[in-house]
C-alpha cells in the first residue's frame, strides 16, 4: 500500500493516544478514525464522534457495533466541539476535511466552520495533546478550504503549539495533505 495521508494520520494517532485518554473524532465519516480511537483508549477512555450527515452517523454506529466498541456519536457540526468538552480536557482530536467518500458530493466541509472547529480544538487540547488534520480538496469542494486552513495554520502561536504540514511533492492530482499539531 505504501504511505498515504491516512496511514500517516493513523500512525500519528497510534503514537499519541493511550488507554484512558479522552479523544474526539470531529468528522466521523464512515467511523474508521472513531473505531481506531476507541480501540486505543480502551474501556477506561472516552471518545466523542461528530458528523452533520445522518448517513455518516449511521455508518459510524454500525462499524462500532460490528467491532464491539463504544463512543458517543453526535449529529452536530465540528464547529460546536466546545459544547461537549471542557477546555484543556482532550488528549487527541482528529479531523478529515473535505467530503464523505461515496457520499453526497454537494456536502463538504468549508473554511467557515472548519477554522472555528480547529480553533475550538486547540482550546480543548490538554498540554501534551495532539491533533491530526487530513485535508482533502479538489473536485466539487475545490481549493478554498485548503487554502484558508493552510493560511490559518501559519498564524497559530508557536509558543503554545507545534504545527507540521506534509506535502506529497511528487504525487499527481490533489493528494490529501496531512497536518499534525502538538500542544506544548
Amino acid at each position: 500500500m505504501g504511505y498515504n495521508t491516512l496511514s500517516l494520520a493513523h500512525d500519528f494517532i497510534r503514537r499519541s493516544v493511550k488507554a484512558g485518554d479522552f479523544c474526539i473524532d470531529a468528522t466521523a465519516g464512515r467511523g474508521r478514525d472513531t473505531a481506531l480511537l476507541c480501540e486505543l483508549v480502551g474501556s477506561t477512555g472516552k471518545v466523542l464522534a461528530f458528523d452533520v450527515q445522518t448517513s455518516a452517523i449511521e455508518q459510524t454506529e454500525a462499524l462500532l457495533r460490528e467491532r464491539g466498541l463504544r463512543a458517543q456519536v453526535i449529529k452536530d457540526s465540528h464547529a460546536n466541539l466546545e459544547q461537549y468538552a471542557a477546555p484543556e480536557s482532550v488528549d487527541c482530536i482528529v479531523f478529515n476535511f473535505g467530503r464523505l467518500p461515496g457520499g453526497d458530493v454537494n456536502i463538504f466541509t468549508t473554511a467557515q466552520s472548519s477554522i472555528p472547529a480547529i480553533e475550538a480544538g486547540l482550546r480543548l487540547l490538554k498540554r501534551g495533546g495532539s491533533m491530526s488534520l487530513s485535508i482533502y480538496y479538489g473536485g466539487a469542494n475545490g481549493y478554498a478550504e485548503r487554502d484558508a486552513i493552510l493560511a490559518y495554520l501559519k498564524t497559530i502561536d508557536d509558543k503554545q503549539f507545534s504545527v507540521l504540514v506534509g506535502d506529497w511533492t511528487n504525487r499527481a492530482g490533489d493528494p490529501p495533505i496531512p497536518v499534525f499539531i502538538w500542544k506544548e
